[in-house]
């Protein structure tokens, strides 16, 4: 009968149960996708950010991050909206990780004011990496004559198609270097205070879970619904954030597809992004 009655009260008059609402941000980070795969980037997450800290009544929100890494760029990008956010709606943000949290993935897992890992999840990797492949014998071995004309002596630094310049991997070094220090100064200062003093969380390496508590990245061990349960009750209630479905049924608005004239070179591309995409995954073991 006491149910009866508080299902017949109108709803502001009725206690109901603490709901979190939870994001999940999961991909490769990239700020395009083909027709092959989504990307993770702040164009496609906004939408499901911004309506998870808009639930006014939630004490928290919640992230769920599996990501390899990818774009520092759409990283940070991710990382200041979840911050400014969580200021505006004075809310706190419980990151929840996943399989991993590496690299960039890591830096948007900065943006929880606690981070949870299983023991077993792969976390760290606070690094900067650049990759590609050299073509300068090909060209000449099926016989054709590549031709590019510039302004600027350094238009093309780093092509492909021509032997490698000790000046221009040094230049591109020099690149990583200032974005490694960006990364460095955002974990310093996001995990002030927990972090271990040794200098080896910047080298590049990823740890489990279980080493990462140990090094401070993370505050503690457990999944999202026994942590959420523990903090808010048995009754919390999990309330899955998404963003609405394109014409092909993707939960992706930041992702365009080719048009159908450009299909054919957008699926040969994709599938060399599919390859790239399946070695950074592959990188942790996944």
């Amino acid at each position: 009968m006491v149910g009866f009655f508080r299902r017949m009260l109108p709803k502001r008059f009725r206690k109901e149960r603490v709901v979190i609402p939870v994001v999940r941000l999961s991909g490769v980070i990239s700020s395009g996708g083909g027709p092959l795969r989504q990307s993770l980037n702040l164009a496609g997450v906004a939408p499901a950010l911004e309506k998870a800290f808009d639930m006014k009544d939630a004490p928290a929100v919640a992230i769920a991050v599996n990501s390899p890494g990818g774009s520092p760029v759409q990283s940070r990008m991710i990382y200041n909206r979840i911050r400014d956010l969580a200021l505006e709606k004075k809310k706190k943000v419980l990151v929840f990780v996943e399989d991993v949290a590496a690299s960039g993935g890591y830096m948007i897992a900065l943006a929880g004011d606690e981070i949870i890992a299983d023991a077993t999840s792969i976390v760290g990797s606070i690094g900067v990496v650049s990759g590609g492949f050299g073509f300068p014998e090909l060209l000449k071995k099926i016989g054709i004559e590549r031709r590019v004309y510039t302004a600027g002596e350094n238009k093309v630094i780093l092509d492909p198609f021509q032997p490698e310049k000790e000046k221009d991997i040094d230049y591109l070094k020099s690149l990583q270097l200032e974005i490694h220090k960006v990364f460095i100064d955002m974990v310093r200062e996001r995990r002030a205070g927990k972090l271990d003093a040794d200098d080896t969380v910047f080298s590049g390496l990823f740890w489990t879970g279980g080493r990462g508590l140990e090094l401070g990245l993370i505050d503690g061990l457990g999944d999202m619904r026994q942590e959420l349960r523990k903090r808010f009750g048995d009754k919390v209630k999990l309330a899955l954030i998404t963003t609405p479905r394109s014409l092909f049924g993707r939960r992706a608005p930041g992702v365009s597809l080719s048009g159908i004239d450009g299909l054919g070179a957008g699926l040969a591309s994709g599938l060399a992004e599919v390859a790239e995409e399946k070695a950074l995954w592959s990188r942790y073991g996944l």
